[in-house]
């Protein structure tokens, strides 16, 4: 049988693992048949006011919806005989109405509530009806309490019983709380413990109050009167334990509860009270101290607590201790609380009621509110112990089955019913329910169903090709799907299929990953002076599909509600901080996810106030000590105290700093002057700024007495070479101790005189002594005394008398020149019995009468301004830097003293060699050939010598600024100009020019200038306009610019202003600039096109502009740049008159153009007739040498395409077809080169003496039968 036994109990226990793990508490929906719930009763113990009506609740739910009935003290209790018992409408709650005047005791008792329907009876604990009771104290009279001073006294309260008891509390008359303390306490059961009386214990109000919860009512004892005697010293004594008694006692306590352990000692003096466990440690989160260290409080009780705690009370005469064993026992509480069980037909279920408590609980099972034992036999159905097994259940078993677990302490009832279903799943989640989740934080999807068998939930993502399984998933058995950390991958929709025998059910739910809410940028600590603004920044970032809400705290609480707190969305401002501002401001910015804080503390600063109780002690002749107390420092701790005072009696109103001590004192040892009437005050310094000063002292005066001291800073000087003045620094009114102050001046001659000549004098500071030799030493004195004495022996100062003018000058002058611009120059110093004063130095005066040219040999040159150098001290020599080269000059030498300069020497002339030369005055090209340029340039300025040379360097420089190999060229001083042949065409060089001298070469100029393209291009680099305007004069001196542009001119009309120019340079950057004239601003650009004009439409009207074309490299830096153009841009009249409307002009129009047309017709005959023009005949007699004659079948002439002879005249309009046929008359500058005499006029058309005929034609030889264009013939007209 054992072994039987033990095969039983294995069964069982593997049974209820395996259904342990499928069986859960389950929620059946209510549109299902189901037994009775009971889902809110009242408290087992009810106490009730006997005031109001009693309400016995009992609620239940179940399908169909449960009857109710109730028993009272174990008997059916029938409601309808009861007039004054109600029941609550489909409820089972009861209301009792005791508003008539009915006692409550008559409805005291035990009651319990049933609610059942079909499919079983649930049953509600065993709830306790009692009155609450608040009995009024017993009448007493309580007689003084007399007592010795010292001894100890318990004040007895003794509350009448009440249910609830009291809670208890001392007071006196005036309804204030007694003050309590270490000495003087209230012990748990309500008495006043004192562990020794004093003289102020004395008084006639101790009361104890009683207030009792329910009915809120406070009950009154009597007043004690207590009266302490002082007619004997109080002993002292060791202490001893008032409460509890002897050396050991027991308490019991229950799991849960609250263990509350006192020990309350007397003695004196006052014993100190601690508390230690024997048998452990004490729990810290869980105890407490209370009541002065005499009460020890543990919360939530467990097993673990019990044990043996010891109370120790200690005073200086010695301790005691008292030991307090502790028993914890336990009211039955649940392991295993039983749950509901839902089960299909032929399932397998079970029932688990398991219960703790000590003793151990006795577990006893119900059906339907019927003891087990008595209810019919089930085969299906298996008691063992705290537990029932169901097989093979049947529909139509459905029951409640209570379970009852019980001990002395208490008893647990659980109702849980057996529901037989068969039922499909269904989902009772909400269809497509969004859940919103922060990143990195759990997501739980639900997936709450229902269905008998219990479903089987499977978890689908986007569609149900896969299941979701393992790793990161996380499966509850409840159907919740959870994510531990959601990423943004894990966004989208999710299916959840419940799946049983009987059907299928899914829905669909969506996650949604947010951004986490986070504060970038966090308030930070603020030191802020008083006044003074102060902004928190709180910065946030957060998923931009979630509105955050930002709060500010101060302190935990809310914001001051005050206009000086301005919140905006990031930041935090409050003006003018206070005092009362100071404290911890909190931004915490929250969404409908997550949150995020920071705190920062914020400090308010201000000068500290002024010291205050200034203390005068330790007087003595010359000292007293001052003392004070220091004014609060805000915040800012005191660096330094200042200590002022006021001279009543010489300088009243006026205070002077006297002396400085540390922050950390509060006193100083001041050191007085005699004859003072002293008042001191004290000001205090922190990192912010002084505080105002304090209130003044007391004042305290001192006696006169002698001078301490004499005159400073004497001196002894002449103003005159006969006399001799003596100053001092006079004694202030503090020094001088006394009234009558007076000086004793002494002098006498040094090394002359024995005796001293004295003179006493009030009220100055010097005195003159006359009839003195001159700049003689002197042995001066000065004493102070007042009415009480003479100040200490004076010191002796030697001083001189006055000086007067050297009367030596500086012999055996001599220089020695060093090089071209330096010279040492010797000199003898004069006896020291000229100078007749003390000698300061020597000053060398110099000056350059001319250069050594030949051509200034003639008095053509002027003496330059004279230079002076001084030389302190006693010297005989110095350096003359800064000479010019190659010139002659003249220096003299003359002493000086304190009063003024002696007799020049004689001057004394020399030459200083010659130097290299200066920079040349200028360089530039002249001509520009395809291989030759022709260079001109100006000698230096400063020629610091005879020249003996110039020498030229240059390289050539391509489109990427590399250079070539440098040539040299040494050219003769005489020449001015060279020509330099055999260079590239159309190539940029850099030429370094230098002159020399027999000394060497000097400083060079760098210039750079180009060879032409083409042989054709004008010789001359700068051909000028009549029409240009240039801002540079000819007569100034010419600036540095480039030779690869040539004829740049302007006309303004109606489209803009028309800038044409001639370029023969290699970069094919071109661009137009412009800027106002005398304007501040940077220069427009606008690029060129590839031709050579451009026309500028942006100019305004009225406005003068200055226009130049440049050329830019590769890298875009400014390689070439023409001559600057004036260009004005008239201003349209405001109203004009279209006189193209006017018949006068259009007769005018029709009478030139008759004109034209006939003399159009007779060139046309002339020239047919092969006669010539004078125009004619003036070429061929200047025809340009250079040309050659064409053939017949050449096309082009000279090195130029097609192309070129397409370009319009440079400077003319061009026609209004846009283009110049090669066929019809095109004349050209090109073409003319340097031999023609056309002119521009005013609007930059060209007028020739050509009419229709070409330098071409005529090289030819033969005259063309084309006629003449008629459009070059309007344009050179116009």
């Amino acid at each position: 049988m054992p072994m039987m036994d033990i095969l039983r109990d294995c069964w069982k226990l593997l049974l209820v693992l395996f259904l342990g793990n499928v069986v859960m508490a389950l929620e059946v929906p209510l549109d299902l048949p189901q037994p009775p719930t009971i889902t809110h009763q009242s408290p087992k113990d009810y106490i009730v006011d006997p005031r109001e009506n009693i309400i016995i609740h009992c609620e239940a739910k179940g399908k169909p919806h449960p009857r109710f009935s109730w028993t009272r003290n174990g008997i059916h209790f029938d409601i309808d005989k009861e007039p004054k018992v109600t029941m609550k409408g489909h409820s089972g709650t009861l209301t009792i109405d005791i508003s008539g005047g009915e006692k409550v005791e008559a409805y005291e008792g035990v009651y319990q509530c049933t609610a059942r329907n079909e499919h079983g009876t649930a049953v509600s604990n065993n709830i306790v009806i009692r009155q609450s009771r608040s009995p009024l104290w017993s009448k007493e009279r309580i007689k003084p309490i007399i007592v010795q001073q010292g001894v100890s006294l318990v004040l007895q309260c003794r509350p009448p019983a009440g249910l609830p008891p009291p809670i208890i509390f001392w007071m006196d008359n005036n309804f204030q709380r007694l003050p309590q303390s270490q000495r003087v306490s209230q012990g748990l059961n309500g008495d006043l413990y004192f562990s020794n009386v004093m003289t102020e214990d004395s008084r006639s109000d101790y009361i104890c109050y009683a207030r009792f919860p329910h009915t809120q009512t406070i009950q009154q004892k009597q007043p004690i009167t207590v009266h302490v005697l002082n007619n004997a010293p109080a002993e002292e004594r060791s202490p001893s334990f008032l409460v509890p008694t002897g050396s050991t006692s027991s308490k019991l306590v229950l799991r849960g509860q609250v263990l509350e352990l006192e020990c309350i000692a007397d003695g004196l003096p006052t014993p100190e009270l601690s508390w230690s466990k024997i048998s452990g440690e004490l729990p810290t989160k869980r105890a407490f101290y209370l009541n002065f260290q005499k009460t020890l409080r543990i919360v939530n009780v467990s097993e673990a607590d019990a044990g043996e705690y010891r109370c120790k009370a200690k005073n200086r005469l010695g301790s005691v201790h008292h030991t307090i064993r502790v028993t914890v026992k336990a009211a039955p509480y649940w392991i295993d609380a039983p749950r509901n069980l839902v089960l299909a037909p032929l399932e397998m279920g079970v029932l688990t009621c398991r219960a703790g408590g000590n003793p151990k609980p006795i577990i006893s099972w119900s059906i339907n509110g019927d003891p087990i034992e008595n209810a019919p036999p089930d085969s299906s159905r298996k008691v063992e112990d705290d537990t029932i097994i169901f097989t093979d259940v049947q529909t139509g078993s459905s029951a409640v089955y209570q379970c009852n677990a019980s001990n002395e302490y208490g008893y647990l009832l659980s109702n849980v019913f057996v529901n037989v279903l068969a039922e499909p799943p269904r989902v009772l989640t909400p269809l497509n329910k969004v859940y919103q989740v922060i990143m990195n934080k759990p997501a739980l999807l639900d997936c709450a169903s229902f269905g008998s068998p219990l479903p089987v939930v499977t978890w689908y993502k986007n569609s149900r090709t896969g299941v979701l399984v393992g790793d990161p998933f996380v499966f509850y058995e409840n159907g919740t799907l959870e994510i531990p950390v959601a990423q943004a991958s894990n966004n989208g929709k999710y299916t959840c299929v419940a799946t049983n025998t009987f059907g299928i059910s899914e829905n669909h739910v969506y996650l949604e990953v947010k951004e986490p809410t986070r504060i970038l940028k966090q308030p930070e600590y603020k030191v802020v002076q008083r006044n003074r603004d102060v902004v928190f920044e709180c910065k946030v970032k957060h998923d931009p599909s979630l509105v955050p809400t930002t709060t500010w705290l101060k302190d935990d609480g809310e914001l001051p509600d005050h206009e000086r707190f301005i919140v905006n969305p990031d930041s935090l401002t409050i003006i003018k901080v206070t005092e009362n501002d100071e404290g911890t401001y909190t931004c915490i910015t929250n969404t409908t996810l997550d949150q995020d804080s920071a705190s920062a503390q914020l400090t308010v600063v201000e000068q500290p106030d002024a010291p205050t109780d200034l203390e005068l002690t330790d007087h003595g002749a010359r000292s007293v000590q001052l003392t004070w107390t220091p004014g609060d420092e805000h915040n800012s701790p005191i660096k330094k105290f200042l200590i002022q005072y006021e001279d009543a009696l010489h300088d009243r109103g006026t205070w002077h700093n006297l002396t400085e001590v540390p922050g950390t004192k509060t006193t100083a040892h001041l050191k007085l002057s005699p004859y003072v009437h002293y008042s001191f005050r004290v000001m205090a310094l922190n990192d912010v700024g002084y505080s105002l000063p304090s209130q003044p002292s007391h004042q305290y005066k001192t006696n006169p007495a002698a001078p301490d001291e004499n005159p400073s800073e004497v001196n002894g000087t002449g103003t005159e070479h006969n006399n001799l003045v003596i100053s001092w620094k006079p004694l202030t009114s503090l020094q001088s101790n006394a009234p009558g102050l007076q000086y004793k001046v002494m002098w006498r001659q040094k090394d002359v005189d024995k005796d001293w000549t004295s003179v006493t004098v009030a009220n100055v500071s010097k005195f003159v002594v006359a009839g003195t030799p001159t700049f003689v030493p002197y042995e001066i004195k000065v004493q102070a005394l007042n009415k009480y004495g003479h100040g200490p022996k004076p010191a002796v100062v030697v001083g001189y008398s006055g000086e007067d003018l050297p009367v030596a000058a500086p012999e055996k002058v001599r220089v020695v020149v060093q090089n071209s611009t330096l010279a040492e120059v010797y000199w003898e110093p004069v006896p020291p019995n000229t100078l007749r004063g003390k000698l300061k130095g020597y000053k060398v005066y110099y000056w350059k009468e001319r250069n050594l040219h030949k051509h200034n040999g003639h008095g053509h040159s002027h003496p330059m301004e004279q230079q002076t150098l001084n030389f302190t001290g006693n010297r005989s020599h110095g350096k003359l830097p800064g000479l010019h080269p190659y010139s002659l000059y003249m220096v003299n030498i003359r002493v000086y003293n304190g009063r003024g300069e002696g007799p020049p020497s004689n001057n004394h002339q020399f030459e200083t060699p010659e130097g290299v030369p200066g920079r040349p005055a200028y360089l530039k090209v002249t001509e520009s050939n395809l291989d030759s340029l022709t260079l001109e340039w100006g000698p230096p300025h400063e020629k610091n010598g005879r020249l003996t040379g110039y020498t030229l360097q240059y390289q050539s420089v391509n489109n990427t600024n590399e250079f070539s190999q440098l040539e040299e060229v040494s050219v003769p001083a005489n020449e001015t100009s060279i020509t330099l042949h055999n260079l590239k065409y159309s190539t940029r060089y850099k030429f370094y020019f230098s002159a020399k001298t027999h000394r060497g070469s000097g400083p060079r100029i760098t210039e750079e200038f180009a060879t032409i393209m083409d042989a054709g291009l004008p010789a001359s680099p700068h051909p000028l306009s009549p029409t240009s305007q240039y801002l540079h004069p000819p007569h100034h001196k010419e600036q540095p610019v480039s030779p690869v542009f040539g004829n740049v001119s302007s006309s303004v009309g109606e489209d803009g202003a028309l800038i044409t120019w001639v370029y023969w340079g290699p970069e094919k950057h071109i661009y137009v600039e412009y800027i106002v004239e005398n304007s501040d601003e940077d220069w427009q650009k606008e690029m060129v096109n590839g031709s050579q004009f451009h026309v500028l439409k942006s100019l305004k009207e009225g406005l003068a502009y200055k226009v130049r074309v440049v050329a830019k490299g590769h890298t875009d830096h400014t390689v070439h740049r023409s001559e600057e153009l004036l260009v004005t841009v008239p201003a349209m009249a405001s109203r004009q008159v279209d006189i193209a409307t006017q018949g006068w002009f259009i007769g005018l129009m029709c009478a030139i153009a008759l004109l034209i047309l006939v003399l159009l017709i007779v060139c046309f005959i002339k020239r047919n007739k092969g006669g010539k023009y004078p125009v004619k005949e003036k070429e061929d007699a200047h025809a340009d040498p250079e040309i050659q004659p064409m053939k017949d079948d050449d096309i082009t002439f000279g090195e130029y395409s097609d192309n070129e002879d397409h370009k319009p005249l440079k400077g003319s309009r061009t026609p209004s077809s846009g283009t110049v046929k090669r066929d019809e008359s095109d004349d050209s500058l090109v073409d003319y080169g340097e031999g023609g005499d056309g002119q521009f006029n005013e609007d930059g058309s060209f007028i020739g003496q050509y009419s229709g005929k070409t330098e071409r034609d005529t090289v030819q030889g033969h005259e063309s039968s084309e006629a003449p264009s008629p459009i070059n013939a309007m344009n050179s007209f116009v």
